[in-house]
């Protein structure tokens, strides 16, 4: 992982930039090169800026880093510092400015910088112990069902462009697909945070994760399907637990089968989202899924059950349907040839297509997710833990 980045344009200066490499920061050539490093380097504390960066350009940096990534601290280097660069630094959120040859000056200000950075995130997390991201288990007892279709694109829908803050967990630790849904390179996964079991933090957390838009972030399923062996229900419980105080919505993408991994995040789950579509075996997943619901005690008002492909010509009404499962179908999804488009694009069918039926039908579950029946049930009884039942 990466805490520290030297920015450095001038190839003769980067060539004597040896102090860095030796205390671990990346050297990169241009400010733009951030646009792809800090997404992949969530857990950056320190940019320093090279003297050869234009004084605007990093000006402008500071200035959209100061409220895109607070905890993210910028030094600038000058060849000699004046007042008047000093005061345009400080409005843009410059923390220090430097003499590009005070070695001792640049390590303290990084120092000091990377000490105010940890202060930081404490203090975050101290006057934000009231966020509580809502969690929301996307479940089908059968694969094929387009469950991962689902969970990425309630996510999509959920951020808001950006607006909201949403982590997507891949919780099919043997076969997740979400890394090839949204094209994003399995550098991380869950099995990332195993070193960290027991004493995980928002920033372990960060540096496990990948970025998929501005605020929309995945946590990816292990490459290998032995890796996924090696995660714990313990560890799920434990990443959902400091996830809720970053996030304004964790959704989570399952197996389509129970195993304790699951389990944890059910315990954890505000909404229960089964997948059922009209075919005979899946009905009968589902139907068992709703009386493994109704024995761990998942209060009812809080399952919102998806019928996908539900304008298929397959002699089943919606009637027959619901009949079958036992439950409300909460929400229709139309089947479309577009949705494997959008999958095979990388790009949900609610970010690529906004006004289309599914993306639609996406957005009406999202907003059940957060506000609608959410409010008529607040109070209702919280479930105990299902590791405690036993």
């Amino acid at each position: 992982m990466t805490y520290y980045v030297y920015v450095e344009p001038d190839p003769e200066r980067r060539s004597m930039a040896g102090p860095y490499t030796e205390q671990g920061f990346d050297i990169v050539p241009e400010l733009a090169d951030l646009d792809e490093h800090l997404p992949r380097n969530p857990e950056t504390l320190l940019v320093v800026v090279g003297a050869a960066v234009d004084l605007e350009a990093a000006l402008t940096f500071a200035a959209y880093q100061r409220v895109q990534r607070p905890l993210l601290g910028v030094i600038l280097l000058r060849r000699t510092p004046d007042p008047d660069v000093l005061a345009q630094a400080m409005r843009a959120g410059v923390r220090e400015v430097v003499q590009e040859l005070d070695a001792e000056g640049i390590r303290n200000a990084a120092v000091r910088s990377v000490d105010l950075s940890k202060a930081l995130s404490t203090t975050m997390r101290a006057t934000d112990h009231t966020r509580s991201a809502k969690v929301v288990t996307v479940f089908a007892g059968k694969g094929g069902c387009g469950k991962s279709v689902v969970a990425t694109n309630l996510a999509a829908a959920l951020s808001a462009q950006g607006g909201r803050r949403v982590l997507l967990v891949d919780l099919d630790l043997q076969f997740g697909d979400v890394a090839i849904m949204l094209q994003l390179p399995p550098a991380r996964s869950i099995t990332d945070a195993i070193a960290m079991a027991g004493r995980l933090d928002e920033t372990g957390l960060r540096s496990v994760l990948t970025s998929y838009r501005p605020n929309f972030d995945v946590l990816l399923a292990p490459a290998s399907p032995a890796e996924g062996e090696h995660v714990g229900r313990d560890l799920v419980t434990e990443v959902i637990e400091v996830a809720r105080g970053m996030y304004d919505f964790v959704v989570v993408d399952t197996p389509p089968f129970v195993t304790d991994q699951v389990l944890a995040a059910l315990d954890l789950s505000d909404w229960f989202v089964p997948i059922v579509t009209p075919d005979l075996p899946t009905l009968k997943s589902i139907r068992l899924t709703v009386e493994m619901f109704d024995l761990l005690e998942y209060p009812r008002e809080r399952r919102l059950v998806v019928f996908n492909r539900a304008d298929s010509q397959v002699g089943l009404t919606v009637e027959d349907v619901e009949e079958a499962v036992g439950a409300h179908l909460s929400v229709h999804m139309p089947s479309s040839r577009d949705v494997p488009v959008s999958v095979n694009k990388g790009i949900p069918i609610t970010l690529d297509n906004p006004t289309h039926p599914v993306s639609m039908a996406m957005r009406r579950l999202a907003d059940r997710c957060a506000g609608g029946a959410a409010e008529q049930v607040e109070a209702a009884p919280k479930r105990r833990m299902f590791g405690r039942r036993r």
